[in-house]
């Protein structure tokens, strides 16, 4: 079968691979629309930061089952499934305590271990969940982004009525933005340098955008907030001028929540925000998100007409995919599709 194989920075190839064999609880999955995610971006350009070379990327796919070990009894072949890609033991302190984002034996399918960006994917039936009739599987592929998402805006401390900012409109601080509308944040304001990415943020929840390119970002935050800061700022952009500029955007007591993943270091002078109690928290991957997410998606309660802006064939994702997301700022979520028709398809419309 045809995969995707990451094997250092910028070198991602088009490989013929085996297909893996089932066991008794796995399952099979006919992979039909992969999403790029921001970390794959991150070890495209930098890598390999946190994953082995020779590894088949993707980590958020959704297919159709196709095949099925002999003990599976929560999925049947036709199901149309999205996978949730993090692989925790179930056994030490962490998983025990309902964080497997924690486990002390963590592992990513599409990062640690072969994933989504090929014609099939294998995993175990307890990471299936199964998509309700009304979703696309298209849709079903922004499940796993938009689980990271819920995960940090549920784990802020953001309350209904409050304040927040939002650094980077990305796939992911898009759907954080989302989830912020939800959670019911009166002001939603979202920083960003991209016009088609500004204009996004408007459509799925945010009150204000702000391009740092033309005022100065921290003045405005504390203008719209009468002069008191937000309640919560969450960083979705990864560099450090982004990292100071939410630490400052935020009122006394306020909390940093930290989204994105960074290449560089970052530094910050501490003390100003000390005698303020201004508090930094880190959000990583989800626990048990998923159910809800589907849950969000099936409601209409996301405006999932807004992430994708590009689908490309798997022999493409370097040049279509990669290097598109690297030179073209307008994009947002590029799905990838191992199914040559599926693409056919949409340049026919």
């Amino acid at each position: 079968m045809k995969a995707a194989k990451f094997y250092a920075a910028k070198d991602i190839r088009i490989d013929e691979i085996s297909e893996k064999e089932i066991s008794l609880h796995k399952v099979k999955v006919e992979v039909e629309w992969c999403g790029i995610c921001g970390s794959d971006l991150h070890e495209y350009v930098a890598g390999p930061l946190n994953i082995p070379g020779n590894v088949v990327l993707g980590h958020e796919y959704a297919g159709t089952v196709v095949e099925i070990g002999e003990e599976v009894r929560t999925v049947k072949v036709g199901d149309r499934v999205v996978v949730e890609t993090l692989r925790s033991c179930g056994e030490c302190e962490y998983c025990l305590e309902q964080r497997p984002q924690l486990c002390d034996n963590i592992g990513i399918q599409g990062l640690t271990e072969d994933g989504g960006f090929a014609t099939y994917a294998v995993a175990d039936e307890k990471y299936m969940h199964v998509l309700p009739d009304h979703l696309s599987l298209e849709h079903g592929a922004l499940v796993e982004p938009a689980a990271v998402a819920h995960h940090a805006v549920k784990n802020s401390k953001l309350k209904a009525g409050n304040s927040c900012v939002v650094f980077g409109a990305g796939p992911v601080g898009l759907l954080v933005t989302a989830m912020a509308k939800i959670k019911g944040a009166s002001q939603i304001i979202v920083v960003e340098m991209a016009e088609e990415r500004r204009n996004r943020a408007m459509k799925v929840g945010a009150t204000h955008i702000i391009n740092p390119l033309e005022v100065d970002v921290v003045s405005k935050i504390k203008e719209l907030t009468g002069d008191k800061g937000v309640d919560v700022a969450f960083e979705a952009a990864g560099v450090q001028p982004t990292f100071v500029a939410a630490m400052e955007a935020l009122k006394k007591g306020g909390e940093l929540m930290i989204v994105a993943m960074y290449e560089k270091e970052v530094s910050i002078m501490l003390n100003e925000f000390i005698i303020s109690e201004k508090s930094i928290s880190l959000s990583f991957a989800y626990a048990n998100n998923f159910k809800e997410v589907i849950d969000l998606f099936a409601e209409g309660k996301v405006n999932l007409e807004t992430f994708v802006t590009k689908k490309i064939y798997l022999d493409d994702i370097k040049d279509e995919g990669f290097e598109s997301l690297i030179h073209d700022k307008s994009q947002c979520k590029i799905l990838v599709t191992p199914k040559k028709e599926n693409v056919y398809a949409l340049q026919t419309k």
